[in-house]
């Protein structure tokens, strides 16, 4: 049976990211949180970002990875039914607040469109697709040596968390969201750790995990934990003596042949990533880092960059949760997904050669119906092009 996943909500991103907000903009973007915008606040913030927060850039290189567009009739046509709506792509999208939608197959580019005003260059807000983005990060700095394996310590990265909960948690524990420490990810409790410290960053974050209690021993049991997330980045950090937006550009970005610049939201006390969300980039961009995963890591010209078998073991599932890998969801028949709130997506399904992403403005950043119509969509998709 297909799984059907309801994404967290990261909602402490939206403190890190309203912190740094400018009165007065042209949309008048409602400082409270990022949360609760309105459907002209999302459109106009999602895709400009870089106006009233802080980031770093993450640059493109000289030669984009080619996107061939081999428009797919059948797919442009199809209808599907979900829920006792009958919809197109396009309608479907017009339906479920969806304002970019691209499919390649093979390579190429079978159906792309944009709506309320996006287009092939408009960057967009990635939420908790860049969870998936550290992940592979880690994974190169493997694969540089800069770190020895998956089975270290986390405190051989961070000594400043030796004697603290994640005393006895591994790399691999912590990519699985599956640490065993106490962490409470209630969005509607302002006392809940998530509220507190889910959008705290380097040493503040540490200081904050170092309290935390030990409710399991590490990597029985999954627990959604935006904290981690971070943790993950703080750990690439580290261990490569870079920030992350640099690194991705050196080791992906750049080098696979990403078409735009993008850039990456920092937080405001440490000027660093969060390893869990907020990087910015366009549809296209997006769907390129789904195939430098489907192509296991390798650049065009068969480079590695992740080790061999990273991705493999990436979307492996996990001892805590079968349907997540390391800061990946998993999904039958070996597909796999960065997803994030509000509807960002990159699905990835090795056995069809297939890449679907999307950039979307859901009212709620997670909402089971959205969710399973999403999926709806996906399988309709992946259907027709099994025909």
């Amino acid at each position: 049976m297909q799984r059907i996943l309801i994404v967290f909500a990261t909602a402490v991103f939206a403190v890190a990211l309203v912190a740094s907000f400018s009165p007065g903009t042209s949309q008048e973007l409602d400082p409270a949180s990022i949360l609760f915008w309105t459907p002209n606040q999302q459109l106009y913030g999602y895709k400009n970002i870089d106006q009233f927060r802080s980031t770093r850039p993450v640059r493109r290189g000289a030669n984009a990875y080619p996107l061939p567009k081999q428009e797919s009739a059948q797919l442009r046509e199809m209808t599907f039914e979900h829920n006792g709506n009958t919809w197109t792509l396009g309608g479907y999208m017009a339906d479920q607040n969806i304002v970019g939608l691209l499919v390649v197959q093979d390579g190429k580019i079978l159906f792309e469109d944009y709506a309320l005003g996006n287009g092939p260059t408009s960057r967009w807000i990635s939420f908790s697709v860049a969870k998936s983005v550290s992940s592979m990060l880690l994974g190169a700095a493997i694969k540089d040596g800069y770190i020895r394996s998956v089975e270290d310590p986390v405190t051989d990265y961070l000594p400043q968390l030796r004697g603290s909960a994640y005393g006895e948690a591994t790399l691999q524990d912590v990519l699985q969201m599956a640490s065993g420490v106490a962490w409470n990810e209630d969005y509607t409790d302002p006392q809940s750790d998530v509220a507190r410290a889910g959008g705290l960053n380097a040493l503040t974050l540490y200081d904050y995990l170092d309290d935390l209690p030990v409710e399991h021993e590490p990597g029985e049991e999954f627990n959604y934990n935006t904290g981690e997330t971070n943790l993950v980045g703080g750990i690439v950090r580290a261990a490569v003596g870079n920030n992350l937006a640099t690194y991705l550009e050196q080791k992906i970005w750049q080098p696979f042949g990403m078409e735009h610049d993008a850039n990456w939201s920092i937080d405001a006390n440490h000027g660093v990533e969060l390893g869990g969300c907020c990087i910015n980039a366009t549809l296209r961009d997006y769907a390129r880092i789904g195939l430098f995963a489907l192509n296991g890591g390798r650049l065009p010209d068969g480079t590695e960059i992740l080790p061999r078998n990273w991705m493999a073991e990436s979307t492996a599932p996990s001892n805590g949760y079968e349907g997540y890998g390391y800061l990946w969801w998993l999904f039958d028949e070996g597909a796999y997904a960065a997803l994030g709130i509000f509807g960002q997506m990159i699905w990835i399904d090795p056995q069809q050669d297939l890449v679907i992403v999307t950039h979307g403005a859901w009212p709620q950043a997670t909402n089971p119906q959205f969710s399973m119509a999403r999926t709806a969509m996906v399988q309709a998709v992946k259907a027709k092009l099994a025909e």
